[in-house]
């Protein structure tokens, strides 16, 4: 019998080990590969996954990766011991085959003997309710699910099927967008999530594919593939199937390993700057109350153009819970606030983050529904001014409303036709980012949508009969400070989809 990890006695089957574990016998009676085994239990003892008598939530998706991580750690369970379980989501993205996926696993999950916990979701139609891009709606919804099984089920870790591939297509995703050395960390191996669950490990993320696909195809185990990994629609799928490959053969041969190791450098790098600016940014902290966070915008100012763009991301984090969607043009549009003024402005960023630089202070806030309510009655409504920097979701608390812009190819529009009300579409590269969203101001001037001259709104609304009382909340978009979009009602004619129109700006309003 071949050498076997240290868990597994040289006397000691597979099969003793889990009696209901499918080994294929192959015709030269190969037994199992045993490196990846070996690399999967070093990294779990090198960052300390699993403690004795765990109990593991493994996300298995029926592809390759989440197969093999399953397989291997039901092999390896009796060293902690472990008590494993499998989640599987159905994002309804590709009709039959996802379906397929479904029964793939728990036919799976039955011949293994472990517990399964599946759920369906249409991940399209909360893409379309909440916005996003639909890779990061669908993790959400993924990670969400996995966090519900596990508190309910009592799951104390999460395992996920992320390895050395993945992880090198990360970084160079993050390197091609100019992200931060944070973003060029790569995957973590473990990552604790302590008021969800205990933690999420990735006990594969020292192993790269061609080695579990060995493990996998001489082993016979099955799984399942998802065709939408080849679509070079998508930037990551290019990074794998073109930029990864070119650099191998002209390059580096070993470059997912030289990857993976910048990964781990700027990893220690980032855990020592971040230690190193805590004690910096406890200065700048004025106050600390729920959904609101006040910091010195002088003590700020005063510091070095690095600490400036941690503090402020360590705000925003502290806040908002997590940094996603905030890109390097928000925490810049920050910092010329703070330098350039104005001493009252506002900024607005994804997911309801409101920045406001009040004299010597700088807040941050998440808003709250009940804090967009405003009465207009009698038309009485305090001036307002918006920036959005990128497409994404804006609440506008004295209108009560909140628009979503989102870009799309032309193409994929329905309905041109939509031009005035709830949806509107407007050519993106006659536009120009950051876009001005305010409310009217007296001698306010726009070419609407089928006219040749332009008109003063206020007389749009009079030919219109908006209420008086709705005229004054009205939002209205400006671009390079001309009038794009008056906010429900009509767009510019100089914005409207041509027949050229390659790029386009979707904008849907709805009541907040």
């Amino acid at each position: 019998m071949i050498a076997q990890p240290a868990s597994i006695t040289h006397n000691t089957t597979i099969r003793a080990i889990h009696p209901m574990f499918p080994i294929p016998s192959n015709k030269n009676g190969s037994p199992y590969r045993f490196s990846l085994l070996n690399t999967v239990e070093k990294t779990i003892a090198t960052y300390q996954m699993f403690q004795p008598g765990d109990a593991v939530l493994v996300g298995v998706s029926g592809g390759p990766d989440s197969v093999a991580l399953l397989h291997a750690l039901i092999i390896l369970a009796p060293k902690f011991p472990l008590h494993i379980g499998i989640a599987h989501l159905n994002h309804s993205l590709r009709s039959k085959d996802s379906d397929h996926d479904a029964r793939f696993v728990k036919s799976l999950a039955k011949r293994l003997n472990l517990s399964i916990f599946q759920k369906k979701i249409d991940v399209r139609k909360c893409q379309d309710n909440n916005g996003g891009s639909l890779e990061e709606v669908a993790r959400d919804l993924r990670y969400a699910f996995y966090h519900e099984v596990a508190k309910k089920k009592g799951f104390s870790t999460i395992a996920l099927g992320h390895q050395a591939d993945d992880n090198a297509e990360l970084i160079l995703l993050y390197i091609c967008r100019g992200s931060g050395a944070l973003g060029a960390t790569g995957i973590s191996p473990v990552r604790e999530v302590s008021c969800k669950v205990g933690k999420i490990v990735r006990p594969l993320i020292r192993v790269g594919r061609s080695e579990i696909m060995g493990f996998l195809e001489q082993n016979r185990l099955p799984y399942v593939s998802d065709a939408s990994n080849k679509d070079l629609t998508f930037l990551r799928n290019r990074i794998r199937h073109q930029l990864i490959p070119n650099l191998k053969s002209s390059y580096n041969p070993k470059i997912i390993d030289a990857l993976n190791r910048f990964g781990l450098i700027l990893s220690a790098e980032e855990e020592w700057a971040e230690g190193v600016i805590d004690s910096v940014f406890e200065k700048t902290i004025l106050a600390k109350q729920g959904d609101l966070m006040i910091l010195s915008a002088n003590r700020i100012a005063g510091l070095h153009i690095a600490a400036q763009r941690r503090i402020i991301r360590k705000g925003i984090e502290t806040v908002k819970g997590d940094l996603r969607r905030i890109q390097y043009s928000h925490i810049e549009a920050i910092i010329r606030l703070l330098k350039k003024g104005p001493v009252n402005g506002i900024l607005d960023l994804p997911d309801r983050i409101r920045i406001l630089r009040d004299y010597e202070r700088l807040l941050i806030s998440k808003e709250k529904d009940d804090l967009r309510k405003f009465k207009t009655d009698f038309g009485i409504v305090s001036s307002f001014e918006y920036k959005m920097l990128s497409p994404g979701l804006l609440f506008i608390k004295e209108a009560d409303i909140s628009i979503k812009f989102s870009e799309i190819e032309a193409e994929d529009i329905t309905n041109v036709r939509k031009t005035g009300g709830s949806v509107v579409f407007m050519d993106k590269d006659k536009l120009s980012f950051p876009l001005t969203i305010r409310n009217v101001k007296p001698g306010d001037r726009f070419t609407p949508l089928g006219m040749t001259g332009t008109q003063k709104v206020k007389s749009f609304f009079i030919n219109n009969k908006v209420p008086r009382p709705k005229r004054w909340v009205c939002p209205i978009m400006l671009s390079r400070k001309k009038i794009m979009w008056v906010v429900g009602h009509r767009i510019d004619e100089s914005v409207k989809v041509m027949p050229s129109t390659r790029r386009v700006l979707k904008a849907e309003l709805f009541l907040a």
